[in-house]
């Protein structure tokens, strides 16, 4: 039974931009799956039926607020369809890549619903920045209103 994506991978893009998807990942992602522009400059990777939720909750926003019109447009215009070949790759699209400044060293991180995927550097310094400027514990306390129990 699939229980959502945890861990996090390093794998590199290959000169045609192809990465390999960790097996751990494909079971949940499925045969295809979207890839798209994600915060923080990586990529988010959404099996079918997250992407479908995600897609109802943005028709949902209101086509009168600019900030709605913007964040959707930014989501929406950078998706691809993605399907995994025979050697367990992804082809990721430039303009993907170019947006999370991807090379060649990557990592793949799960996030529950999610994948993210990361330039390598830019995921040491987003942890390493984060670790700097606040504790995990620091961060519990301002979710503390979201009941997470932990």
């Amino acid at each position: 039974m699939f229980n959502g994506f945890i861990g996090e991978f390093q794998h590199s893009v290959d000169g045609k931009g192809r990465l390999i998807v960790p097996s751990k990942f494909r079971e949940g992602l499925g045969d295809n799956f979207i890839v798209t522009k994600g915060l923080d400059k990586c990529l988010f990777v959404y099996p079918m039926n997250q992407w479908s939720e995600m897609v109802d909750k943005l028709k949902a926003l209101p086509v009168t607020d600019p900030n709605a019109r913007a964040f959707v447009r930014f989501f929406f215009s950078g998706a691809a369809d993605c399907e995994i070949d025979k050697q367990g790759r992804i082809l990721l699209p430039v303009n993907l890549r170019e947006h999370a400044k991807i090379d060649k060293d990557v990592l793949l991180v799960g996030v529950s619903t999610r994948v993210e995927i990361w330039d390598k550097a830019a995921w040491e310094k987003y942890t390493d920045d984060l670790a700097e400027s606040s504790s995990y514990e620091a961060m519990a306390e301002k979710l503390a209103g979201f009941n997470l129990g932990i």
